[in-house]
């Protein structure tokens, strides 16, 4: 492939992409320097250094040798297990694995451990809470309301099923970004279209054009960042500072989509099934028509108030663009349509809000006539929140002078990278009632020839396994990003990520097979000297687990874990104090509430606080990469947190159930379930000073002891309270909160 990779290349793959037309106006001439921008250039085979090690540690270990750093040796195996686990599941090993894996000698017994653990339901949700943070899913819309998007939860199920899957990477990218067109048939690739539906959204807002100039940005930025790792937002209002990405390429990326809008009720059932449902309805409605006629002419006069009364808080333009009869409108009134429809259109039960008196009585006397037929009625579809394409909405798109939503320039047609092809493209319709426009970006994205996709994809599940990527800044491949440490070794992964199926799970064996993921975490002073940031990889790094891990490893060690998976986001109790606009519905079930985090309701303008205090990024945007700070809330949230001490109450009855009666038992049993591995006589020589020490003032302490619910028989409760804070210690601990 050559630097000006043209659509032609793409034809050349048979995507069957129309051949493209020039650009308008005068071309941008590159610099010398532009062309040779490392992330654009092809990506290639490489021969590794040595063939006495795996390809990766060949490369890692060339690079420390040219530095004379030696490697670090492996790591033991009950760390190896421990980080292999929380790795790929976020959940601790039980016990039981920790003693199958360290009595299994043979030469592929890890080998054998992450196959388990690849195969495990588990590895879904750990893997889909990290794309989750790049596509800023939240179950609310943000800004001042921060309402509920009922259905949008269906995505995030999409995204766990598809790393269970093994979906390959080319296929995942297509859904989400073409699905309805290139796959119309397929329910999986409808839902998956909701990555563009993500965006923090005032849905109320009056002023459409700007409303929806913003929703448009906010996925040209998150679809550059998340598939490219360009910060094309920085193009924006002029060409980019110092990559090169030109004004005009922001928005030829942003015509791609400029079709879309909001369809908050797509059906995701079969043909025949929607028949079905048609037929069911049809008799329902004959059985009602009397009634629901007498409920329309009661509501008329409301709803029309409310119909004019919103419509008048529109602009004139607006107006006129509701008003328009449907074959005349243009596309972009066709936009301003769709947008403004939500706000236009009632049910029966929010026209009737505003009754009072006996026409309210009237209305409640109808309604529980209409309920008598609920027999007839088919029950609803199951439909998703995402974001469609109607032909004859595919608006124009302009270049905006300084991003200006009504500082209109030049019109631009769908396009790439000009420093990768320069042209526009034209683009056939893929099906009935589509552009085909993103089919087409979808199709250029995946081509094996893309210099970018690929490697920015290997590259973050790099740094999702090392805490770091061999490009540290993994939304960023511009020239103020960092430079790849280990260029060959990302490019040779690339290579065959690519050549071998787009195989994420594929990929994962590969990394955590090497040495290099292998290697202790231990300081050497002399490596440390010479590469302080461990950018050469001569240790495996230290980090801290995200606070959704925390949580799911506590409640598993406890016992308390609910591992049922799939459907609407549940509610565990908040902390006394913490409001929310937009409502949290604490679940009536407990067991509900203890599901694994990556099911808890994600409301924008509230996020769930254990996970603030540990670094859960703000939704409303993207996010690559998570802060790995230490600070003062944390250990407060974990000392004073009421479920916190639930769940050491849950440990400590655990322990008391498994152990028996004697203290060293029931503190090696305690270890064994937070640390993988047998207390030291050490460290059961200090808990049983803790339990003489600590005993006299929990006697004096007032109030009830805190004990586990139930205690076997020969268990003292001031033993049993020791234990739990004993429990609450080793929760604290950073041997539980880091993997090593």
């Amino acid at each position: 492939m050559k630097l000006g990779w043209q659509v032609t290349t793409i034809l050349a793959g048979g995507l069957g992409v129309l051949a493209a037309t020039a650009a308008e106006g005068e071309r941008k001439e590159f610099t010398a320097t532009q062309k040779r921008w490392w992330a654009i250039q092809p990506v290639t085979a490489q021969t590794p250094p040595s063939t006495s090690v795996s390809r990766i540690d060949a490369f890692v270990h060339a690079k420390l040798q040219a530095k004379g750093i030696s490697p670090n040796a492996p790591a033991d195996k009950v760390t190896l297990l421990r980080r292999a686990t929380l790795d790929l599941t976020g959940l601790l090993p039980t016990p039981e694995e920790a003693q199958a894996f360290l009595g299994d000698q043979s030469p592929n017994a890890f080998e054998k451990v992450i196959d388990r653990l690849l195969a495990s339901p588990r590895y879904g949700e750990r893997w889909g809470r990290h794309w989750l943070d790049l596509a800023r899913y939240a179950d609310s819309e943000g800004f001042k309301a921060d309402e509920t998007r009922p259905n949008v939860w269906r995505y995030r199920d999409y995204v766990i099923k598809s790393f269970n899957d093994d979906k390959p990477y080319d296929r995942f990218v297509q859904e989400q970004l073409a699905g309805d067109e290139m796959f119309p048939n397929d329910s999986e690739a409808l839902v998956a279209t909701g990555f563009n539906r993500h965006f923090p959204d005032e849905y109320n807002a009056r002023n459409l054009y700007q409303r929806r100039q913003e929703l448009l940005n906010d996925i040209t930025d998150v679809v550059g960042s998340t598939f490219m790792g360009l910060t094309f937002g920085c193009a924006r209002c002029h060409d980019h500072k110092f990559d090169p990405i030109l004004h005009k390429d922001y928005y030829r990326l942003q015509s791609f989509f400029s079709g879309l809008h909001i369809d908050d009720s797509a059906v995701l059932v079969p043909d025949q099934a929607r028949r079905d449902y048609q037929a069911q309805l049809k008799i329902w409605e004959q059985a009602t028509t009397e009634v629901r006629q007498e409920i329309a002419t009661l509501l008329k006069p409301q709803r029309e108030f409310r119909v004019k009364d919103n419509l008048d808080k529109f602009p004139e333009e607006i107006q006129a663009s509701v008003s328009q009869v449907a074959a005349k409108r243009t596309p972009m009134q066709w936009q301003m349509y769709y947008k403004a429809m939500p706000q236009l259109t009632f049910d029966d039960r929010e026209v009737a809000k505003g009754l009072k008196g006996e026409t309210k009585a009237a209305y409640l006397k109808l309604e529980a006539k209409l309920r008598t037929f609920d027999h007839l009625k088919p029950a609803d579809l199951p439909v998703a929140q995402t974001m469609v394409e109607d032909a004859a909405a595919v608006a124009k798109t302009h270049v905006l002078r300084g991003g200006a939503y009504d500082a209109v320039e030049a019109e631009v047609q769908p396009g790439f990278l000009s420093i990768l092809d320069p042209s526009d493209v034209q683009i056939p319709a893929a099906i009935p009632g589509k552009s085909g426009r993103r089919t087409v970006l979808a199709k250029w994205l995946t081509n094996p020839e893309n210099p970018l996709t690929a490697r920015v994809m290997v590259n973050r599940v790099w740094h999702y396994h090392f805490g770091r990527g061999l490009v540290g800044t993994p939304s960023d491949f511009g020239l103020m990003g960092e430079r790849p440490s280990h260029r060959e070794l990302l490019d040779d992964l690339t290579y065959r990520f690519v050549r071998g199926g787009w195989s994420i799970k594929q990929l994962h064996r590969e990394i955590m097979l090497s040495g290099t993921y292998q290697q202790s975490s231990d300081h050497t002073e002399a490596a440390a000297k010479a590469d302080p940031d461990n950018k050469l990889l001569w240790r495996y790094n230290r980090r801290r687990l995200e606070g959704e891990s925390i949580r799911d490893s506590m409640l598993a060690a406890s016992g308390l874990l609910n591992t049922k998976m799939t459907g609407p986001g549940v509610f565990p109790p908040l902390p006394a104090g913490v409001e929310t606009r937009g409502g949290w519905k604490s679940n009536e079930s407990l067991e509900e509430a203890r599901r694994r985090s990556i099911y808890i309701f994600v409301r924008r303008n509230t996020r769930y606080p254990m996970f603030e205090a540990f670094d859960m990024p703000d939704t409303h945007e993207s996010c690559s990469r998570r802060n790995q700070t230490v600070t003062p809330s944390q250990a407060l949230e974990l000392m004073n947190s009421e479920l916190v001490l639930d769940w050491s109450k849950g440990l400590a009855g655990r322990v008391l159930n498994d152990a028996g009666l004697s203290r060293d038992a029931m503190v090696d049993r305690a270890y064994r379930l937070v640390y993988s591995r047998a207390a030291t006589e050490e460290e059961k020589r200090m808990a049983g000073e803790f339990f003489t020490r600590h005993q006299p003032i929990l006697a004096a302490r007032p109030g009830p002891l805190t004990v586990p619910d139930r205690l076997p028989e020969g268990i003292k409760p001031i033993e049993a309270a020791v234990l739990v804070d004993l429990c609450h210690a080793l929760f604290n601990s950073n041997e539980f909160l880091y993997i090593n």
